[in-house]
């Protein structure tokens, strides 16, 4: 998509980390946000800006609270305006950028914003093949999973955005998976995710002759 805007409304969460083309739904109630939702709306694209809020954001919430400069912004594919003025909204994730200045003025959070190019990148098939393995193992051979992954038509890209979205992992381990700047990059990452986290699974104790406790640098 070309003509994205430079300044865009930035909607920050602790939990969540948004990719490109992936669904994330969102139930707005706050008051600022229903008006940036209501801004955002009547414009093309209709974008909001994710952003993952860091260090002791609960104590500066009704603020403006650190957040990650690496975010991802999302298009408004549907919106449903609901009686009370809450929305619920569907965000398609758009594309990846960096926040550069923030601004004030409006009752939600604005930013002045720099593009980043489109992660792209042909993932080496003995990398694919890896993660299918670990994803299956993980998830414990869920049979939509199975199918999802026996998927020849699914490209690279999307694979691995998706899996980055939806594998329960940490809000912060997704955030290094998104400033991961090329999508063979990006599945390099995931997969040493995984097999830290099945290999933790196996020795859950810290491994034979281990301490039980996890080693901190």
């Amino acid at each position: 998509m070309s003509d994205l805007p430079t300044i865009i409304p930035v909607f920050p969460l602790p939990n969540v980390v948004l990719f490109p083309d992936v669904m994330l739904p969102l139930h707005i109630f706050e008051p600022r946000y229903r008006q940036m939702v209501r801004d955002a709306k009547d414009k093309t694209p209709s974008l909001i800006g994710m952003a993952l809020l860091r260090g002791n954001w609960q104590e500066q919430y009704e603020g403006r609270p650190e957040i990650f400069s690496v975010c991802c912004a999302g298009e408004m594919v549907r919106t449903v305006p609901l009686p009370d003025g809450r929305f619920n909204v569907l965000l398609k994730g758009l594309r990846e950028y960096r926040i550069k200045e923030e601004l004030s003025g409006k009752p939600y959070r604005e930013a002045v914003v720099e593009w980043r190019p489109l992660a792209r990148g042909a993932v080496p098939a003995d990398l694919r093949q890896d993660l299918n393995r670990l994803i299956e193992t993980y998830l414990q051979k869920n049979e939509a999973v199975q199918k999802f992954l026996a998927d020849p038509s699914v490209e690279d890209d999307f694979f691995i955005n998706f899996f980055a979205f939806q594998l329960p992992f940490l809000p912060i381990e997704k955030q290094t998976l998104l400033e991961a700047e090329t999508i063979p990059e990006r599945a390099t990452l995931l997969r040493d995710m995984l097999d830290f986290k099945l290999t933790e699974a196996r020795f859950p104790e810290g491994g034979p002759g281990g301490s039980g406790k996890t080693r901190m640098h």
